[in-house]
């Protein structure tokens, strides 16, 4: 993520006194995204994951932090928060809420073919699974309410044509949430966030996912429709891949079969996990933030995904 919060090896020789970790050796700052600031940390004992987080706080944290040690417990493959010697998972640092995790071997698979998005639609749904009987509730903090919130906020930035469609979005998703079949979709912990960058492979073989701090509780489908708009696209166009779709749709579908309720859920998801993320990208690029390393993203990338999925046919759910 980006570096809001500076942290160097003087600030960490005391403060890692608390970790059976050994001393700290290095430490570097990771330039990928826009919420927390993270960092690669090196100790006498290997390599880790150092976060700051920015926006989350000591309350909210503890869903995040439980639910990857929840999820590790159960043989899915994400980092698994470090305990220091009390016990504790969440730590302070700078006077702002920290963590230390596990680093995940291999690398992000950033052109994906059928096979990578085949492993990835088996780990989700193995996630979903896992995450069934985890206790803590917390919503998804950027789900319909903070939709409301926000559209007011970026409108006045945008022009008529763009003001049109996310007012008209907005009102389908209301419409839909309010829906018979929305209240029948299953539903628990989700990524919310599994983009290409969020998950490591070892050539075609998965080693991981990361970086769940945008998780909650949520329905199971729209964690998909989030994964297929990004693994299973044309970057330039925003276009499905039919492969890729049918691939991770498939592999997905044969550890958690999909329901009657999420195959008619499908094409308002695959259009909510687009307006979500252009929603998120329009504010962050209208009202950006101060931080060390940060690049907004481009919030027309998801409007060309939402105009997609709204104008041309989507690949059956199964």
């Amino acid at each position: 993520m980006a570096v809001f919060t500076p942290v160097t090896l003087d600030d960490l020789n005391q403060w890692m006194t608390q970790f059976s970790l050994g001393k700290p050796l290095a430490i570097k700052g990771i330039s990928s995204g826009i919420e927390n600031s993270n960092f690669f940390l090196t100790t006498e004992a290997g390599e880790y994951v150092l976060t700051i987080f920015e926006k989350l706080s000591f309350e909210q944290l503890p869903f995040y932090l439980e639910l990857m040690r929840h999820l590790a417990d159960r043989g899915v493959m994400v980092p698994a928060p470090v305990a220091n010697k009390q016990g504790d998972i969440l730590h302070a640092l700078h006077g702002k809420p920290a963590a230390i995790v596990t680093k995940l071997e291999g690398k992000s698979q950033l052109a994906p073919h059928p096979i990578h998005c085949a492993e990835v639609g088996t780990m989700l749904a193995k996630m979903h699974l896992a995450g069934q009987d985890f206790p803590i509730q917390q919503p998804n903090l950027r789900a319909l309410d903070w939709w409301h919130a926000t559209t007011p906020v970026v409108l006045p930035y945008l022009p008529e044509a763009q003001q049109h469609l996310l007012r008209a979005e907005i009102h389908y998703q209301e419409a839909f949430a309010a829906s018979a079949t929305f209240h029948q979709l299953p539903r628990g912990p989700i990524h919310a966030d599994l983009f290409r960058n969020n998950v490591m492979f070892d050539g075609e073989r998965l080693t991981g996912f990361f970086d769940f701090y945008f998780a909650g509780c949520d329905t199971w489908i729209f964690d998909v429709a989030v994964t297929v708009n990004d693994w299973c696209i044309d970057l330039e166009t925003g276009a499905l891949d039919t492969g890729r779709v049918r691939a991770m749709l498939d592999a997905y579908h044969a550890t958690r079969p999909f329901t009657p309720a999420e195959k008619i859920a499908w094409q308002p998801m695959l259009q909510a996990g687009a307006l979500r993320f252009w929603l998120s990208r329009l504010y962050d690029f209208y009202m950006p933030r101060e931080a060390e390393m940060l690049t907004p993203h481009d919030p027309t990338h998801f409007e060309r995904i939402l105009r997609q999925r709204i104008n041309h046919p989507i690949p059956e759910l199964y």
